[in-house]
Formats: structure tokens, sequence, C-alpha cells
């Protein structure tokens, strides 16, 4: 088991490289994987036809031509929050950014489809969820969270059964690799006495993922997409520090969390066959990070607590994505979409390290489909108009016993680039 999990980790690391930071989707959901998909605004449940339906739609490659095919690409974005404190606050008028605003995210998908049999095998590796947010060290929340990242990593085998001309289905199992990281201040200045708790664990995590696609006439199609929850138990460590009264510290420790269900459905319209419109409504049950315990093993320094509860309070939210495109002449096509993406982070428990408000999403693109290649480019631009955050609670002890919340405006934008290119054999 040791050895299998140390090779999942150094293959995630070594195809994965750069691993994403805060995006737009809801939560910590990265939705775009494919650029034509991306183009689309994401709706492509009930399109399906490429080898990303392994993350979108499993069901869709049992559609593809038989023989293999490739599909690798990279999500490129430039993002930002900014901050502002509540009028009331001792540094009232500022205006804070975050520190870190590029991330990366690259993805690739096969498939090989039988001539024989209806049966088509299919592999990919994506990243499903991530972030990384870290927050100035004067913004008034640090002992609430300074910096927060999440690595989310998965390896899908999936397979899928062309039951009738216009029926399929499809499914896989995801094997995942988790990596989280938070850090906090234990006081409300990070000097004059150096002073920090931070908690780093990771773990392997085993699901699943379902697809249907039907299309019982040429003008019309739709399809459905459930992905299953996977239980993550981190084990790493709690670093921490705070002079003079603790010298720094280092103790094992772990958590739980559950990362959430997801459900898509769709419907695919096609008045031509130029022209293809969908929408889909994109659910996530986020109220599986209610809350959590990190259990250190042995017990720390006063006044760090040796269990710490970490109350989340996240709520379920959807996805409404619309997205049409056109198809040209010599294997051409344009698409455009809009997605918009609820909130999923309550004022309650309100955490600028998983900072999250509604978003509007547009975005635009244009491909190329040939015999044996193929190219996709998707423009995205996102923008999360002013939330203000009022009567929020500190989630942990640390920021109890400061005194600082986490209310103000947060506001957010970002510009992307996808590119996916495709190979047949």
């Amino acid at each position: 088991m040791m050895k299998r999990n140390r090779i999942v980790k150094l293959l995630s690391a070594a195809i994965v490289g750069l691993i994403p930071g805060s995006l737009w989707a809801n939560g910590l959901r990265l939705v775009s994987q494919d650029a034509f998909a991306t183009a689309r605004g994401e709706a492509f449940v009930a399109t399906a036809n490429n080898a990303s339906a392994i993350y979108y739609n499993p069901a869709g490659i049992a559609m593809l031509p038989p023989g293999l095919r490739s599909r690798s690409g990279i999500y490129g974005a430039y993002y930002n929050s900014h901050y502002q404190p509540p009028a009331t606050a001792p540094n009232a008028g500022k205006t804070y950014e975050l520190q870190n605003n590029f991330a990366a995210v690259p993805q690739f998908f096969a498939t090989y489809g039988l001539k024989e049999l209806p049966l088509t095998f299919g592999f990919g590796i994506y990243s499903p969820f991530g972030g990384k947010i870290t927050w100035p060290q004067d913004t008034g929340f640090r002992t609430i969270g300074i910096e927060g990242s999440v690595t989310y990593i998965t390896l899908n085998p999936v397979l899928a059964w062309k039951v009738g001309p216009k029926f399929s289905i499809g499914g896989g199992v995801t094997v995942n690799y988790a990596k989280m990281d938070i850090e906090q201040g234990l006081l409300r200045n990070q000097v004059p006495f150096a002073n920090y708790f931070e908690f780093e664990g990771d773990g392997i995590m085993v699901g699943y993922n379902l697809g249907m696609l039907w299309q019982p006439m040429e003008q019309l199609s739709f399809g459905v997409n459930f992905r299953s929850t996977t239980q993550l138990n981190a084990e790493g460590s709690t670093g921490f520090e705070q002079q003079p009264v603790i010298q720094p510290t280092q103790i094992d420790a772990s958590a739980e969390y559950t990362f959430p269900l997801t459900v898509v459905f769709g419907v695919s319209y096609r008045p031509t066959p130029k022209w293809n419109l969908e929408f889909n409504a994109d659910y996530t049950d986020w109220s599986s990070f209610g809350s959590t315990t990190i259990k250190q093993e042995t017990a720390p320094p006063f006044p760090v607590q040796e269990n710490i509860d970490v109350k989340l309070g996240w709520q379920s939210s959807w996805l409404y994505e619309f997205g049409v495109t056109r198809y040209l002449k010599n294997g051409w096509q344009v698409s455009g979409g809009y997605v918009y993406s609820e909130n999923s982070v309550p004022d309650t428990y309100y955490n600028p390290v998983a900072e999250d408000l509604n978003r509007h999403v547009f975005s635009i693109g244009t491909g190329y489909d040939g015999e044996h290649f193929g190219f996709d480019i998707a423009y995205q631009f996102a923008y999360g108009p002013d939330r203000v955050v009022t009567g929020s609670t500190p989630s942990s002890q640390p920021a109890q016993f400061a005194g600082q919340t986490a209310d103000g405006t947060y506001n957010f934008i970002s510009n992307a680039l996808l590119i996916t290119l495709e190979l047949r054999f």
C-alpha cells in the first residue's frame, strides 16, 4: 500500500506540475477541462463528443468512431480578488489584493474504441478540485486565514457501452490524490513576535463517475453525469510558533474532509447540423464541508489545543451553463458560452482563504477538426461583483481569542486561456 501511494503521488506530481490557484468555479470546483467545452460555457454533458467526455460525461466516448485518440491541454489564468475592511475597522479605507495571481492546470484524456464490440475504453488525468489563496499579513483577519491551498489530482479509467445507435452509458473508477495546506496567525499581528499555525496533510481516495447519453432524435440530446463523494483522511503534521512563549514546534496530525458529489443534467438542441445549443444544470453538494477536526497525536504546548475543531458550514450550490456552437466549412467551428456560478460559502463561518462569491463567466472560442489532428482554443472572463460579508464568526479558536472576523467587501476578476490539442491514430 505504501509503495502504491508513493507511485500515485510521484506520477501526479510529474504530470500535473503546477497545481491550480483560486479560479472562478463554486467552492473548490475546477470545471474547465477542455477548450471546446469551455468555449461553450462548460455546457457539454449532452454533447460529449470528444475524449474529454471522460470528465464531462463518460457515456459520450462510446459514440466516438473506433480507434485511438487523445486530447491534451492546459488552462492558464490570471486572477485577482480584492478585499476592503468594514468602515469601522482600524484599517478601513485600504484595499488588499491576493499575493498569488497565476495558475496553470493541465489535462490529458485518451480513448480507444473497439471495432468488433460496442465498447470504448478511456483514461483521463485531470484536477476536478483545487485552489490556492495567499493574503497579506495586515488584512485584519490573519488569525482566520493567511494562506490555504488544495491540490487534487484524479486518475480516471472508464468504460463506455453503446447500448444502441442513440443511447450509451459509461462509468469508471477515480483514484484521487489530495493535499490540504492551511495557515493562520495565532495573534492579531505578525510582529513583533513571530506567530503562526499551519496544518499540512495528504492522502489517497477512491471514488467513481457515471454517465448517460440519449439522443432520441437528430435535433435533441440529453446527458447526465454523476461524480461520487470522496473521503480524504489527510495525514500530515501541524507546525506552530508563538514567540516568546512557544518555540517552533511540529506534531504529527490528521484531519478528515469529504469532497462533494456532483450531478450535471443537460439538454442539447440542434435545429440544423450547423448549430448546437445546450443548457446544463450543474449541482455540487458542498454541505459535505460542514466541519472537521485537526487531531494531533501528542498534546501541544498551551494554549494550542490538542484537537482543533474547524467549522466550515458550506452549502450546496449550482452552476447554470449555456453554450452555442456554429459549425463552419472545412472542419472549423466557433463557440460562445455563459455560466452563472452560485456562492458556496455563507457568511456564518466565512473564511477568506476559501473566498467564494456569485460569479458571471463569459467565454468564446474556435477550433479545427481534421482527419488526424484537431485543436481548440478558448478565452474565458469571470467577474464576481462585490460581496459584503457581515456577521461572520471565526471558524476556529485563534480568531475567537483575537477578536477578528472576515467581515468586509470582496470581489473577483479573472482572465483565462485554454488550449487543447487532439491526435487520432
